[in-house]
């Protein structure tokens, strides 16, 4: 599937858009956060961003544009929700803290922090090596929790080519990290 977006017809470029992408949106934001009404509208609001800048732009990679603006939207409204606690409703699935156990939360010691940053940026250099579409199905599937059927939709691939991506990534982060 074509992931180049320029803006040769809007109507047909909005309808392309969401019916490509509005599941997938909404499966990312309830997977975050617990209210499916919330979830729709920050839904609407990436896909309005992503027709807007379509209308000015070409843009280059459509699935990395639209969930790099996804993000960007989870991102600001988790801030408006921390400023104005009355206006956020249900509470966000990833809080910090909010489902460890004890013993993960009271053994955080400046060493134990050390070797997470270390080994996160290890892990982010080992990812940073693959190639584009690798790096994103693994992220999606492995990290986003995203279906791998979804997933070959997403990029108009096969599911199998989903799981060979999968594999691929995690042969490398093996050989380059030493992980599973």
């Amino acid at each position: 599937m074509n992931s180049h977006v320029d803006n040769t017809d809007a109507g047909s470029l909005r309808n392309e858009l969401a019916a490509r992408f509005y599941a997938p949106l909404i499966r990312y934001f309830q997977r975050r956060i617990r209210d499916h009404a919330q979830a729709e509208d920050l839904t609407q609001e990436v896909l309005l961003r992503v027709f807007r800048a379509a209308e000015s732009q070409s843009i280059v990679n459509a699935e990395s544009y639209v969930f790099k603006a996804a993000a960007n939207i989870l991102n600001d409204h988790r801030r408006h929700v921390q400023r104005h606690p009355s206006v956020g409703g249900a509470g966000f699935e990833d809080s910090p803290g909010e489902s460890l156990p004890p013993q993960f939360i009271d053994e955080r010691s400046p060493e134990r922090v050390a070797v997470g940053e270390a080994t996160l940026d290890q892990v982010v250099r080992a990812l940073g090596e693959l190639a584009e579409l690798t790096r994103n199905v693994f992220i999606l599937f492995r990290l986003e929790n995203m279906k791998q059927k979804d997933i070959a939709v997403l990029y108009g691939i096969s599911q199998s080519t989903v799981e060979k991506h999968v594999v691929r990534a995690l042969l490398h982060l093996a050989e380059r990290c030493g992980y599973p």
